[in-house]
């Protein structure tokens, strides 16, 4: 169980990791947050941009929030690439919050003119190459996220409709390529991509760049902002990969996915759940997505969107929290599995063939 994490202090993943803007003061604090409610994985986001400016300096601030998320029993999912919000990243000072808009600074990465210049491959295979090869067998690196959401737009992307096939065209062997980059430098840790759009009850209904992802990916992760029962139907259709799952974005309190609807459903099915947000900050995803097209200007009434506690740790809902707590408390006497989403007497069993992937699917 855990969250997607940007410190409050942070409008994007620039801001976090900057030199001028890294704060592990509040890190550690906000940390401290999430393992006080049962969370012992956070999913973290990187840029190439940081790489390529600083790549000793990135990678020692890296090791810095690994030791603070360790002192805290949490493992980091590391997310490599993302083709959410605005196209053109850049380094220095960051935009301030747009007044009444939910995530209103988040940068791409790469941004669009990375993705459309053969000549920057070469820097993000390096970028690839470079932090995996460093964390490849750091037990507190859970996971590997190439790449979020790749297919995402025009709504999120910021790209025309028109555009978005030409864009899937540029991310997709980029995509395959990262996941071999990251392969190549043998990591302990699997490597993995959600998938998040339509219909996944076949194979065949997926889109090239789905069959990509799932088909590189070690474990299955996908995201899902839906009720319970919508949580459960895509569950089922993902179990015919046979792989273990993580759902790697979830909790819309208004859209039906809430802790309490989603958390039992995800510890039954024995998949590993991490909610959007902890600590309302400069991301605003406390407030709903429909305040991308109107901001909401005038406070948010109501239920949060996202997030869990605000500003000095005060719980949105003390409740909810109560929950969580509780929830980890029954987990405490659960018995240890080692690897989520498989049964207990499986992990020490030997790899399955491709014919038997074939099928259990």
């Amino acid at each position: 169980m855990g969250c997607n994490f940007t410190p409050s202090s942070a409008i994007n993943q620039l801001e976090m990791w900057q030199a001028e803007s890294f704060d592990p003061a509040l890190i550690d604090a906000e940390l401290a947050l999430a393992a006080s409610i049962g969370m012992n994985a956070v999913r973290v986001y990187l840029h190439d941009l940081l790489w390529a400016d600083d790549a000793p300096g990135f990678t020692a601030r890296i090791e810095q929030f690994l030791a603070a998320a360790d002192r805290h029993g949490i493992r980091t999912m590391l997310v490599l690439f993302d083709s959410c919000w605005h196209p053109e990243p850049a380094l220095g000072p960051q935009p301030q919050p747009k007044a009444g808009v939910h995530n209103s600074g988040w940068v791409q990465a790469p941004g669009v003119p990375a993705l459309r210049d053969p000549a920057q491959r070469p820097r993000l295979e390096a970028y690839v190459r470079g932090i995996v090869g460093h964390f490849r067998t750091d037990a507190r690196v859970l996971a590997w996220d190439i790449w979020n959401e790749p297919d995402n737009g025009p709504d999120v992307a910021l790209c025309d409709a028109g555009e978005l096939q030409g864009k899937a065209d540029l991310v997709l062997p980029l995509l395959t390529d990262a996941f071999g980059w990251a392969r190549d430098m043998a990591p302990a840790q699997p490597l993995t991509s959600a998938i998040w759009l339509g219909d996944w009850s076949s194979r065949d209904r997926l889109s090239p760049l789905q069959q990509a992802q799932t088909g590189l990916s070690d474990i299955i992760s996908f995201h899902n902002y839906g009720d319970a029962a919508d949580f459960s139907r895509r569950l089922d259709w993902l179990g015919a990969f046979g792989r273990p799952v993580l759902c790697t974005e979830f909790m819309a309190r208004p859209a039906g996915s809430t802790f309490e609807a989603i958390l039992p459903l995800a510890r039954t099915r024995r998949v590993g759940a991490f909610c959007w947000g902890l600590v309302r900050g400069k991301t605003q995803t406390h407030l709903p997505w429909a305040s991308w097209e109107s901001p909401n200007l005038a406070g948010l009434e109501g239920k949060w969107f996202h997030d869990i506690f605000d500003a000095g740790g005060v719980a949105h809902d003390a409740q909810e929290v109560e929950f969580l707590r509780l929830l980890n408390a029954i987990d405490d006497r659960a018995p240890h599995w080692p690897i989520v989403g498989i049964p207990a007497d499986a992990n020490s069993a030997a790899p399955r063939t491709a014919e038997q992937h074939s099928e259990a699917a």
